[in-house]
């Protein structure tokens, strides 16, 4: 059955509205805006000022052209005021002046007007250059504006000093120019008089999305429903209204910040007529995009989510997985000539079997669309019809017709046990002979089918010359038993392997 796709926010059936702004937000953090917007401008030079957009703005992103003729306007320059109006700002920029100060007593509550010149501000400016110009940089700023006093202001009150501000401190009116929230302040010039529709777009930090996936399996059996949700959050400090939302998956490449290089992310078949518009999805460049069918809002400190996938009756197929080798830490800094040498190298075991569940990303199992990256949690339905969670995993993006397989935790009742039973050493013949043990016990009222993967890790020359039973090569250094363990029974493997370098 193919995917039924759908939107479980109601407010994205209503009618549809012409979007102004559309986003496409990334599964690393950052996001594209693009907008259309009138701009009236004069002949010659205009000074414009833009302060709807985000906090996070990423100002050498910035793209702005006319819609009707590319080339009609120009950007003589461009600045970007990253720091907003703020009592901290002010006091800086009322160093060396005298400020009125409103002081409560205490007393009476009464309140009285003293004055007093702002010595140092104690104000921390361009805070958002410490990434960029290293450590240093910020070690130095924090110095310049926060010196041994801790950071607060010095003012100078009838020829004292004191530390702190000695009340609520009392302003000048507000110059015209002054930015109350992010701007950008462009100086163009065009030869065309008049308005302008123009298509502004950048880059901005503060948003996100991620996919999460919700799997249900019935009380016996391993098919199950599965539904996958989209989740945007939004922390950019702007609210978009009606925008069209993108979603792009895949790693995109973005050059990292110069101080982190220095320092070296079902319903039924006959009701689908009925149903809103889902989520499309389609392939751009190496990645992929999902497109939401209609306008949304999105608002500053807001999270929402959209349904985008469902598909029931997935047939999948469940694993045990028995993998006895146990990483010991005391050999992790060894190289491998050295390992090969070791007795005990690979000789502790570890008791655990894994419970997998794996399915196909296929139109035939009633999926079939590219699968961002995100967790999966998987519950069971138990027989009072309750759905119980048996346990989380994670998937990368996989594209359709792709095997996922998914870890839901140790199996209770399978125990693994792995031990070496002779190990020989020729280091003048360059050879080395390993004999293993395994035994996987089964506590269950069923059979079991448990793969056993035993890793060949001592050289990359190597062939197995004895066996208990037949085996599976999965790669150059991996093989794998499948021995069927019967219910309350055992099954033991051996197998001896000889090493040539």
């Amino acid at each position: 059955m193919p995917v039924i796709f759908a939107l479980a926010l109601a407010l994205l059936w209503a009618a549809p509205v012409l979007a102004q702004t559309q986003l496409t937000i990334y599964n690393q953090n950052f996001a594209t805006v693009k907008e259309t917007r009138i701009l009236e401008l004069k002949k010659g030079e205009t000074e414009v000022r833009i302060s709807d957009i985000t906090a996070h703005l990423e100002p050498d992103s910035v793209v702005l052209r006319d819609l009707k003729k590319p080339d009609a306007i120009r950007i003589l320059e461009q600045n970007y005021e990253s720091d907003p109006l703020s009592e901290g700002l002010l006091l800086r920029k009322s160093e060396g002046k005298v400020l009125d100060f409103e002081v409560t007593l205490p007393q009476t509550g009464e309140k009285k007007i003293v004055k007093g010149k702002i010595l140092r501000s104690g104000y921390t400016p361009h805070t958002s250059a410490f990434q960029r110009y290293s450590q240093q940089y910020a070690v130095r700023q924090m110095i310049y504006s926060q010196p041994q006093g801790g950071g607060q202001p010095i003012v100078e009150v009838d020829g004292k000093i004191q530390f702190g501000l000695p009340g609520k401190p009392i302003f000048d009116a507000l110059d015209p120019k002054a930015f109350l929230k992010p701007t950008l302040l462009w100086r163009l010039w065009t030869a065309a008089p008049g308005p302008h529709d123009v298509e502004f777009s950048y880059l901005t930090g503060g948003m996100r999305w991620e996919a999460n996936y919700n799997a249900i399996a019935p009380e016996k059996g391993d098919k199950f429903d599965i539904v996958g949700w989209v989740t945007l959050e939004n922390m950019s400090g702007k609210d978009f209204e009606n925008a069209s939302v993108k979603l792009m998956a895949g790693d995109v490449a973005r050059a990292r910040p110069e101080a982190a290089r220095l320092q070296d992310l079902g319903a039924a078949a006959e009701a689908k007529m009925a149903e809103p518009p889902g989520v499309t999805e389609r392939a751009f460049e190496e990645y992929h995009l999902y497109s939401l069918p209609r306008p949304t809002t999105v608002l500053d400190r807001e999270i929402k989510q959209v349904e985008f996938v469902r598909a029931a009756n997935v047939p999948a197929k469940r694993l045990y997985v028995y993998d006895g080798f146990r990483p010991d830490q005391r050999y992790r800094a060894w190289d491998v000539h050295s390992l090969r040498t070791r007795p005990e190298y690979g000789t502790q075991s570890n008791p655990k079997v894994w419970v997998m569940l794996e399915f196909d990303n296929a139109e035939k199992a009633g999926l079939g669309m590219p699968l961002p990256r995100g967790k999966v949690k998987l519950y069971r339905r138990d027989a009072d019809g309750r759905n119980e969670f048996i346990g989380e995993d994670a998937i990368d993006h996989t594209p359709r017709d792709e095997t996922v397989r998914l870890y839901t935790g140790n199996a209770f009742d399978l125990v693994g046990e792995r031990r070496q039973t002779n190990f020989q050493l020729d280091t003048g013949g360059h050879w080395a002979d390993e004999t293993f043990e395994i035994k996987v016990r089964n506590h269950k009222k069923e059979a079991a089918q448990v793969r056993i993967v035993e890793h060949l890790y001592r050289w990359i020359q190597w062939k197995v010359t004895a066996n208990s039973m037949d085996f599976v090569k999965t790669d150059a250094r991996t093989i794998e038993f499948r021995p069927t363990v019967p219910a309350d029974g055992e099954a033991v493997i051996t197998y001896t392997v000889h090493y040539t370098w």
